[in-house]
């Protein structure tokens, strides 16, 4: 699997948020996108995703644009901004709720997301009593919770403490191994450069840098 993004911008109006960028991403690898807030990043994933349609320029999912078939990118699963899920239901009806809209998640792959992001002991506790950092942690629950080829978090660490962001960090490097294609945005370099293996830095809706890290 490849996405290549070939001189896209996206202005809405006269603000242009995403300006000429040009990049790829392949599967087996992660990806960090590292820019301060407001530097455009969200919208970035957003066009990736296929939830916005590129005021200009292309982006190619294996050579098909997608945005001229009016379809989505396939097999993509994605945590960008903050998560909304139903207040009053708790952080594993959440996800039943959700499983049921493509009916091929399994109760045992739900049960096993949440472990995955140490959030096996509030899964019965209600959406509305979780922490900031609990409800990123049914975000990313959510994502992959259904083993998607491509996985894209926007801020995914904020509120969490140090012991799952390492623990989430060493599962998505097991799914790197599995030829997933994993893209991950913060502001907070020092999240990233211990994560992934090639770094875009972001500013002003511009790619600024890109930079291959060293294991």
């Amino acid at each position: 699997m490849k996405i290549e993004c070939k001189n896209v911008t996206k202005k809405f109006g006269e603000q242009t948020v995403v300006s000429d960028v040009t990049c790829t991403f392949e599967a087996g690898k992660i990806y960090g996108i590292n820019g301060r807030n407001g530097s455009g990043k969200s919208v970035f994933l957003k066009l990736i995703c296929g939830q916005y349609v590129p005021t200009s320029g292309e982006i190619l999912y294996d050579g098909v644009n997608l945005n001229q078939k009016n379809a989505y990118p396939q097999n993509v699963r994605a945590l960008i901004e903050n998560p909304a899920f139903f207040p009053d239901l708790t952080g594993l009806e959440n996800l039943k709720v959700l499983a049921k809209i493509q009916n091929k998640t399994s109760d045992e792959d739900i049960e096993k997301a949440l472990l995955e992001v140490n959030l096996g002991e509030e899964k019965n506790k209600r959406y509305s009593k979780y922490s900031l950092g609990m409800k990123q942690k049914l975000g990313i629950a959510q994502v992959i919770m259904d083993n998607p080829d491509i996985l894209v978090f926007d801020e995914p660490f904020n509120g969490i403490e140090r012991a799952s962001v390492e623990k989430i960090s060493l599962f998505l490097k097991q799914k790197k191994e599995e030829n997933k294609m994993i893209i991950v945005s913060s502001h907070i370099k020092e999240d990233l450069e211990n994560l992934c293996d090639e770094m875009i830095y972001f500013d002003d809706g511009k790619i600024v840098e890109n930079e291959n890290i060293t294991k």
